[in-house]
């Protein structure tokens, strides 16, 4: 059985309701998105909430680009419509 007190606070383990309230609180729109910035890089003396607030940065950047990609491609879709159907 493992003692986390004799885990230092730099790698001390996030349980699964910190999980939980760390993705709500990077949910939040604005604050939250600053948040995840400022823990990020570096905000956190802790190495598991910083490297989980990377991957969270990471997953909203793949959302990011995916959501554009779709916006460009609907334009495009939608201009080459109107000019192929004689209107």
């Amino acid at each position: 059985m493992s003692d986390d007190n004799n885990v230092s606070e730099e790698y001390k383990p996030i349980s699964m309701w910190g999980y939980f309230g760390y993705e709500i609180l990077f949910s939040i729109p604005v604050i939250g998105f600053i948040i995840l910035l400022v823990f990020s890089f570096g905000g956190s003396a802790n190495k598991n909430v910083k490297n989980f607030a990377r991957s969270y940065f990471c997953l909203t950047i793949v959302i990011a680009i995916i959501a554009l990609i779709f916006c460009i491609g609907g334009g495009i879709g939608g201009a080459a419509a109107a000019i192929f159907s004689g209107n």
